[in-house]
């Protein structure tokens, strides 16, 4: 009886699997073939708010830009956290407010770093 539960579930596993890899590919198999296929020389130019691009497309950008991007997502994703800490703060106590406060030292740490190296100024 309890082989049968353990494969049931890798049934619905594999299901879950096949679909979730038949549903994306049959749908860009379909649409490629119901699609209209007329490429000409406009349709291939980069668009660029509707007037006509000038210079190399392969732009190269700072440094900086993905290094910023980055602090933003890192910051973020500290919200994500802090979030359901907040609402189950109560039921922590003390251990919950110690945690989040070495999680919050440890980051206040790498943007102190940040700053001191001078990442985050604009040249």
């Amino acid at each position: 009886m309890d082989l049968d539960l353990y494969l049931n579930s890798y049934v619905y596993v594999i299901i879950f699997l096949l679909l979730g890899i038949a549903l994306p590919v049959g749908g860009l198999t379909f649409g490629r073939l119901v699609r209209p296929h007329n490429p000409y020389p406009e349709k291939l130019v980069p668009y660029e708010s509707g007037i006509l691009p000038t210079g190399d497309a392969q732009i190269r950008f700072s440094v900086a830009y993905y290094i910023v991007a980055l602090e933003f997502v890192i910051f973020d994703v500290e919200t994500v956290f802090i979030y359901p800490w907040a609402v189950a703060l109560d039921h922590l106590g003390w251990f919950g407010i110690n945690a989040m406060l070495i999680f919050i030292v440890v980051l206040a740490l790498g943007l102190a770093y940040s700053w001191k190296k001078k990442v985050l100024e604009w040249n």
